[in-house]
Order: C-alpha cells, then structure tokens, then sequence
C-alpha cells in the first residue's frame, strides 16, 4: 500500500508539473477575464456534473465567503445546487438543457460562465457554454485532456494533462483555488 500510495502522489504531482510547464498563460488569462468581469459587475456562472458540480459549488463558495482574505462577497452561482430547477427542467425538458436554460434566465453580457467537464463531452456543460457565449459572456471550460475540441466552443479552454478523472479533478481545484487567491490579492 505504501507503493501504492507514493505511485498515486507522484502521479498529481506529474500532472501538476506540466500544468505548471505549459498552461500559466491560460491560467493569467482565466483570471484577467474574471477580475474584468467583477470590476464591470459581472458575475460568476459555474456548472458542471458529479465531481464537477461539487467543484463549482465549492468554487462559487469561495468567491461568495472568502477564500483567504476578508472581503466584500464577489458574485458568484453554482448552477447546480437548486434541486427545483434542474428537476423540473430534467423532467419538462430533458437533461441535456438544465444548465443552457439556468444560463438563459441569469446570465447576462459581461458575466463569465466557467464549465467544468472532466471529459470535455457532457452534453448539458455544451450546451450551457454554447448558450452563454451566443448571449456574449465570457466562456471557460476545464476539462481534461479529452476535452481540447471545447477549445473551438468556448473563449478560454484550460485542459489539464490527464485522462484521469481523479487526477483531472485535482487538478481543477487546484486551478479554481490559485485563481481564488490571485484574484483576493488583485481586487483586495
């Protein structure tokens, strides 16, 4: 176990290298279209699907709460946590539509919407993104490696170097916690 353990650590710390050999620029840029957004009073849109919806509700907390400093809330909705909505869209509609919908009545020019898909093929995390960008807000997708065709959909696409989702999903907290940071130590 103890091999077992030191394998898997030293498997996020390789995927973490090369996020750190390759994707900074991206990240900066990530960044720079949220602090513009906020300082338009723009707001954060996160959605995604199992890991990922945990993901974007532990993100938009962060931006709501604080993360490190004490500061005024930043606007930010996880489009997954109202039960209501994604029900009755799932059950009227059908799946596929629950975040493109939510996008439709919240989102408005100047917002960014931030798509969180570990494969990068979610059809409802599509969907959503091809919605926001058609409204004109910024889009963002993270996903893995899988995932790169998202770069032709949406306006920044971070793809992490893995097609593990375990790994994936590390990854894009890790990402979701510096752009946190960076953005507290930018605005406040």
């Amino acid at each position: 176990m103890r091999r077992g353990i030191e394998d898997i650590l030293q498997d996020s710390i390789s995927v973490k290298k090369r996020i750190l050999e390759n994707q900074i620029d991206v990240i900066l840029e990530i960044i720079r279209v949220i602090i513009s957004s906020f300082r338009r009073s723009g707001k954060l849109l996160f959605f995604g699907n199992g890991g990922s919806a945990a993901d974007s509700q532990h993100l938009a907390a962060e931006f709501v709460g604080r993360f490190q400093k004490k500061r005024r809330a930043l606007s930010a909705i996880s489009l997954t946590t109202d039960t209501s909505i994604i029900t009755s869209l799932s059950n009227d509609y059908n799946f596929e539509i629950i975040f493109q919908r939510q996008i439709e009545a919240l989102g408005k020019k100047g917002d960014v919407a931030v798509g969180i898909t570990t494969s990068g093929r979610s059809k409802n995390i599509i969907l959503g993104l091809k919605k926001a960008k058609e409204m004109g807000l910024k889009t963002v997708a993270l996903t893995g490696e899988r995932g790169k065709p998202l770069e032709k959909i949406v306006d920044i696409c971070l793809a992490v170097p893995s097609d593990r989702t375990s790994r994936i999903q590390e990854a894009h907290i890790t990402i979701g916690h510096i752009i946190c940071e960076l953005i507290e130590k930018e605005l406040f």
